[in-house]
């Protein structure tokens, strides 16, 4: 059964609020405490508070009265304990928009000459609040910053929300749903979005906390998407009660020790395919005038680079496509098509930065892993000078990066 609002403020004594601990990724130790509030019914069981402010026909007023009762409940346990921790109240967008949250900032600035900063404090939106007046929701959000507190976006990935709107309300904290890449059915998209948060949130100055970690993969998703916070069940779940700051520091070296040693084999795996690449197609343009022949010496090059290639072509240095493909499909014979020929690709992400990495550093460039458009399966391409104004393109199969350790 739902909890009824109602309820609640008729028995705030029973309001009680949990602490989960929040890692910070530099030091590996806890920096803060998120507030989750709680109430304890008839039967001693501690229920969420989560429906009084999912549901909308509870009026904003019964919101931010809970709310108070939660966050006070909260400041005066850190007052008590001498906590120094950052703290993080999650607030319901409603209850600023009823009275533009002036309330609010008052409340949490009087608990600044008992100890705690406004700069210890951040204020957890919901990704779902930005259905509300945005504007309104800005003006509240510089109006809280300007007094020294601090803004997290909550529920990122999980929720429909556009970058454009997070760099308009430029928060502190960008909290994303590690939970989410179970929405994609390609992992790749699921990086995609990560790096977009990634790259948004240095943009705008924010910070990246993953939270929901519940897992050693979902912890190592969070390292290399650069989290500067974690937080989830695999590190402790909500409690009363407050932990040493270096409970998890033991834990979490093992893991990223883990971490560090898998990305250096893979780093080391893609530098030895690089610069078997390399040496290979230099010995193909030894002596050899490619324009003579470029369709025959196409072909003969992907011939020669069969165990691990499935596409080779050619184009010059502003992306046009001289030869055709020579390319085939699981293992047959290979195939040469025309197709292709004088289409541009300059419009790739990352092409023209690679066409100059490969001019100054003379030498091939090892793709990341992405999906193929043809095939629709993960790939990678490496891509490889000629000329000054001539490139020729491998592309590797996922079949050929699977049966080898870590270059996926």
């Amino acid at each position: 059964m739902e909890l009824d609002a109602l309820d609640v403020l008729m028995n705030k004594e029973q309001i009680m609020v949990y602490f989960q601990p929040i890692l910070s990724a530099d030091k590996l130790e806890i920096s803060a405490y998120e507030v989750l509030g709680r109430f304890r019914n008839d039967n001693g069981t501690a229920e969420t508070l989560e429906d009084c402010f999912g549901d909308p026909g509870v009026p904003w007023e019964y919101k931010q009265e809970i709310d108070r009762a939660v966050h006070q409940a909260a400041l005066e346990t850190f007052v008590a304990e001498e906590r120094s921790d950052m703290i993080f109240l999650n607030v319901d967008a409603a209850t600023i928009l009823g009275d533009g949250g002036d309330g609010l900032v008052e409340f949490l600035l009087g608990y600044e000459e008992r100890g705690i900063a406004p700069t210890s404090i951040c204020l957890e939106l919901k990704a779902t609040d930005f259905q509300q007046d945005l504007s309104r929701l800005k003006h509240f959000m510089q109006y809280a910053q300007s007094a020294g507190l601090s803004i997290a976006i909550d529920n990122l990935g999980k929720e429909a929300i556009h970058l454009e709107q997070i760099a308009y309300l430029k928060p502190n904290v960008l909290k994303v749903d590690v939970t989410f890449s179970e929405n994609f059915a390609v992992p790749s998209i699921y990086r995609d979005v990560l790096h977009s948060l990634s790259t948004l949130s240095r943009k705008i100055g924010a910070s990246l906390l993953f939270e929901k970690i519940e897992s050693f993969n979902q912890l190592n998703y969070a390292w290399r998407n650069g989290a500067r916070y974690y937080q989830g069940f695999y590190l402790d779940k909500p409690k009363e009660t407050f932990i040493e700051k270096d409970q998890f520091q033991e834990r979490m070296k093992k893991d990223i020790h883990h971490f560090i040693d898998v990305e250096r084999k893979k780093i080391e795996a893609q530098i030895q395919l690089t610069a078997e690449l390399n040496k290979r197609l230099n010995d193909r343009l030894k002596h050899v005038d490619v324009m003579e022949d470029i369709d025959g010496w196409t072909m003969k090059t992907a011939e020669s680079l069969e165990e691990m290639s499935f596409r080779v072509y050619v184009c010059d240095g502003e992306g046009y496509q001289l030869s055709g493909n020579a390319s085939r499909q699981n293992g047959e014979a290979w195939e040469y098509r025309t197709e292709e020929r004088n289409r541009n690709w300059s419009w790739r992400p990352y092409f023209l930065e690679n066409i100059v990495r490969m001019n100054f550093e003379h030498r091939g460039i090892l793709s990341d892993m992405y999906t193929d458009f043809h095939s629709d399966e993960m790939i990678r391409t490496y891509s490889h000078p000629i000329t000054e104004d001539l490139y020729v393109f491998v592309d590797i199969p996922y079949a050929f990066l699977y049966e080898k350790d870590y270059l996926l």
